[in-house]
């Protein structure tokens, strides 16, 4: 069973929490101070080498709950993979790829290939070819290069199962147990999740060796004020849908949620050719650019 993990009651900060110095030269750099519920409960576990079950929403922080401590356990003079980190999605892979190579730009040397499928495999048995510390991949193209066996798995020390509900959803699941049974017997094992279903928990029972449980409860609820709404519309038809929508609603400023990076973008531009002052939000943008994004939109400078 899951304890929900208690706010501390003093404020911690990541100077408090253990990290290697260069993954807390990053960290001080990137700008965080304080680590989120998720990050302070996960890292000390992970730095001790504890296996662990993570329940958290997404947005919580979670790529930097595992990869601040795993990556301060990497010992760089060994060039060949040591943490493997499985994501459901292309996208997500790329973005956990991207936040580590970020984290661990004070370690000289340091290397790490996103594996996924619709890019060229000749590409990525290159990047494998010339060693790697981490490998950040999607189950299905991860076990496509332990068949040819251009990856090898024999000395990874941790791995990461990140959004685990999402890889049961897209039918990963014997993936997963396949990945893990080419790992040693002794690795550490971390699964976040958003949720629990049984095929997950049997997973973690499987791999996992008396793992902390740490569970977050979401702190974010509907405002009572907000009245919610959905419409079926098909792919095709989003565009003008959504203006529509936006014509006939009365507002001072929107937000859009979409599935991708490249979509944040795409949609923009669309947007801003009917009329609206709109701008794209993407992890890709750096924190001050950002900032100064959402500035505008809260000061009216923007609409969407």
């Amino acid at each position: 069973m899951f304890a929900n993990t208690p706010t501390p009651s003093t404020t911690v900060h990541f100077s408090d929490l253990g990290l290697a110095p260069a993954i807390a030269s990053a960290v001080e750099e990137v700008g965080y101070e304080t680590p989120s519920p998720i990050q302070a409960a996960s890292i000390p576990p992970l730095l001790a080498g504890d296996d662990l079950i993570g329940m958290a929403q997404t947005g919580t922080g979670k790529t930097a709950a595992f990869a601040l401590p795993l990556l301060s356990r990497i010992e760089i003079s060994y060039r060949k993979p040591q943490m493997l980190v499985l994501a459901p999605t292309r996208e997500l892979a790329i973005q956990v790829a991207e936040a580590m190579t970020r984290y661990a730009r004070h370690m000289p040397g340091f290397h790490i290939a996103a594996i996924y499928g619709g890019q060229a495999i000749f590409q990525q048995r290159k990047l494998l070819n010339r060693g790697v510390h981490v490998v950040v991949g999607t189950p299905g193209r991860i076990r496509d290069h332990l068949a040819r066996g251009t990856l090898k798995l024999d000395q990874i020390r941790s791995v990461v199962l990140d959004e685990a509900d999402e890889m049961l959803r897209m039918g990963f699941v014997d993936e997963v147990d396949a990945i893990l049974a080419e790992t040693p017997a002794e690795r550490q094992v971390a699964l976040f999740s958003a949720t629990m279903p049984p095929p997950i928990r049997k997973i973690a029972q499987r791999h996992l060796k008396n793992p902390q449980e740490i569970k977050i409860k979401s702190s974010t609820q509907t405002v009572t004020a907000i009245h919610q709404r959905y419409w079926m519309v098909s792919g095709m038809h989003k565009p003008d849908a959504l203006t529509r929508i936006l014509e006939v609603e009365d507002f001072d400023a929107a937000i859009i949620f979409v599935r991708t990076r490249q979509a944040t973008s795409e949609l923009a531009t669309r947007l801003e050719a009917r009329g609206y002052a709109a701008a794209a939000l993407s992890g890709e943008i750096d924190q001050k650019k950002r900032e100064a994004t959402i500035g505008k939109l809260k000061n009216g400078h923007l609409d969407i």
